[in-house]
């Protein structure tokens, strides 16, 4: 049972990233992307983390799309222009793209190693006190640079903002 709803809540959520691609509309796609956020949730419950879950709700879904959306609502963007294709990009378009995902699908299998299946509800270091020492002590440089990364966007979004405004 565990494994029918995994496959069709991460079969949801893939049909909500196309969705977040194909949309014409930035508050439509937004809104996908969202939905992209809780089906990961949902998967992260699954799987035996509620405390990523949560995290996930609370800090993407929640507070980051709601930034998103405001950002998106203030700046008015319309719907996208529909530009033209050409006859050869139309023609091995979708050929092209199946054969990239074969040839990627084949080095991933060769690539990895060979591992053992997941058992849902077995994974029980998804705790705040388990993350906690990971992200403080193993984890500490990648933390530190991400939190610069998001710094310096936030620096570029205003930035941005106010050449917009002069």
């Amino acid at each position: 049972m565990d494994v029918v709803l995994f496959l069709t809540f991460a079969l949801i959520a893939v049909v909500c990233a196309i969705s977040v691609v194909v949309q014409r509309r930035p508050i439509n796609s937004a809104l996908s992307l969202i939905g992209v956020m809780g089906l990961l949730a949902v998967l992260y419950l699954l799987l035996g983390g509620e405390f990523i879950a949560v995290t996930q709700l609370v800090v993407y879904a929640g507070a980051i799309m709601v930034l998103f959306i405001i950002v998106i609502m203030l700046l008015n963007v319309g719907a996208e222009k529909k530009g033209g294709t050409s006859w050869p990009v139309r023609l091995l378009g979708i050929p092209l793209l199946v054969l990239l995902l074969g040839v990627l699908s084949y080095v991933i299998q060769r690539m990895l190693p060979y591992s053992e299946k997941v058992s849902f509800g077995v994974f029980t270091k998804g705790g705040p006190r388990d993350i906690g020492e990971l992200l403080f002590t193993d984890y500490l440089l990648p933390f530190e640079v991400t939190s610069v990364l998001v710094l310096v966007a936030i620096l570029g979004a205003v930035v941005l903002a106010r050449r917009e405004i002069d």
